[in-house]
């Protein structure tokens, strides 16, 4: 029988994708916003701290782990200098830091609060784009100030279904630079339309632009943003453009 093929990465780690690999300098601002999450994990057990288990899939898939597997062969592979970096604890002196093994990394990713761990990992990825940012003004000043741009938009995930044959439906808010600022699962009962206004509550949208397409493009929204949110926005819709 041919293998059973590989599960693709989880939309909280999707992010990462194509981002440069992380220094270990890097790891303890992301094992702080990780150490936050509730674990979804039975007390008795445990072997691995929540936060070393997800610390090590999200440097995985910024090596370029692209599915479960992948991710468990990178941990097998890392050094125990990086493990330990990554939050690994050591029980035993004589023993090398172990590695969380495939089906440990399947079962914490598959409980784990999908949005609280999207939030963990755009605010790592956010922190980690200022800092680079910052270095790179440091030599090249900006002509002035610019406004913050931010797009919502959302996708079905590719290879990621439900047991009952669904697709996975994401919505989510970008920056302009590619950073993931905020990102949510579409309920199967419901639309981006009802995921629009949770999705954007908790950022800080004063001033900044935000761009949506048609289906997006409402009244109540447009309210949201200018009223509450204190934002603009560009939307369109297949008779007018609206611009605030």
């Amino acid at each position: 029988m041919p293998a059973a093929p590989s599960s693709p990465i989880p939309a909280g780690l999707g992010q990462l994708a194509g981002w440069d690999p992380a220094c270990p300098e890097e790891l303890p601002d992301l094992l702080a916003r990780l150490s936050g999450l509730p674990d979804p994990r039975r007390r008795r057990g445990r072997r691995h701290p929540l936060p070393y288990v997800l610390a090590v899939a999200a440097c995985a898939v910024l090596a370029g782990a692209k599915s479960l597997t992948a991710i468990a062969e990178w941990a097998a592979d890392a050094s125990d200098r990086l493990l330990f970096c990554c939050g690994a604890a050591l029980r035993d002196p004589d023993r090398p830091c172990r590695a969380p093994s495939e089906a440990t990394v399947r079962r914490v990713l598959q409980h784990i609060d999908g949005d609280a761990f999207d939030a963990a990992i755009g605010g790592w990825l956010t922190a980690r784009a200022a800092a680079s940012r910052a270095a790179d003004q440091g030599e090249h000043p900006p002509p002035g100030p610019a406004r913050a741009a931010v797009a919502v938009d959302g996708k079905s995930l590719r290879g990621a279904i439900r047991a009952d044959g669904r697709c996975v439906h994401l919505i989510s808010a970008l920056r302009g630079d590619g950073i993931v600022l905020a990102q949510r699962e579409v309920d199967v009962k419901s639309n981006e339309i009802t995921a629009f206004r949770p999705l954007l509550e908790p950022l800080d949208l004063t001033g900044a632009v935000v761009t949506f397409d048609a289906l997006l493009t409402q009244t109540d929204h447009a309210k949201f943003l200018v009223e509450q949110k204190g934002a603009h926005y560009i939307a369109s819709n297949s008779q007018e453009l609206w611009i605030s």
